[in-house]
């Protein structure tokens, strides 16, 4: 059965600092509040996935852990072979995860866009979007995945992004998260929730008009090396 997913309730954690190579720091991730309940959901995030082993599913959950950090959404999780373009015509905001198959997206994911969305092309135009995939190993190719992912998305009109920030002293999310199979090390598991965040915080901007959420409008919360 496909998991629906409501606003995800984020945990407080102690916030990070980290050297960087030049000698500085990383700005900590602050500004992580658990839901009460009274918010007003308005934006909506998709998680949608395929996961061979169940790596990539175990990073779609950290991806909407992300997204839940952000006040006033709903997010829903998907597993590929239980989605339908409604709920592509659901959400403002898509994540979509794949295994690294080969260097690129895998032919499950392929292929709902392929077959699913074939006669939805053109029809949803101008929702925010980004990637995450997780491959046998680091050097597998799971950036050029989430590439082949974007360009999947680049085609049906959705606005694609990356993501300055840090997830941890050498991580980063600037094409999409990645890990190498499972996702265990913090900066990984940090590093998906970090692209949930800003996917909800983009979803909030783009289609709920909230300033307040754009990520230069809250400087505390980056990650940046300084």
């Amino acid at each position: 059965m496909p998991t629906a997913v409501g606003p995800v309730e984020a945990v407080a954690r102690e916030p990070r600092v980290l050297p960087n190579r030049a000698g500085g720091r990383i700005v900590p991730v602050r500004g992580i509040v658990p839901r009460t309940g009274d918010e007003t959901t308005m934006g909506k995030v998709l998680v949608l996935y395929h996961s061979a082993s169940g790596n990539t599913a175990k990073m779609a959950a950290l991806v909407a852990e992300g997204a839940g950090l952000i006040p006033g959404i709903d997010i829903r999780v998907r597993e590929v072979a239980e989605a339908t373009p409604e709920d592509v015509y659901w959400c403002d905001g898509l994540a979509v995860g794949s295994p690294t198959n080969m260097g690129v997206l895998s032919w499950k994911m392929k292929r709902f866009w392929d077959e699913a969305m074939f006669d939805h092309w053109g029809k949803v135009d101008g929702k925010v979007a980004c990637a995450f995939s997780s491959s046998g190993g680091w050097g597998g190719g799971a950036e050029i995945a989430c590439q082949s992912l974007q360009m999947v998305l680049m085609n049906f009109g959705f606005l694609v992004f990356g993501v300055t920030d840090y997830a941890g002293k050498t991580m980063t999310a600037h094409y999409g998260a990645v890990a190498a199979k499972e996702p265990q090390d913090g900066d990984v598991q940090d590093a998906c929730r970090l692209l949930g965040r800003r996917l909800a915080e983009w979803v909030a901007v783009v289609a709920d008009g909230r300033k307040d959420q754009h990520p230069l409008a809250k400087p505390e919360s980056r990650t940046l090396p300084i």
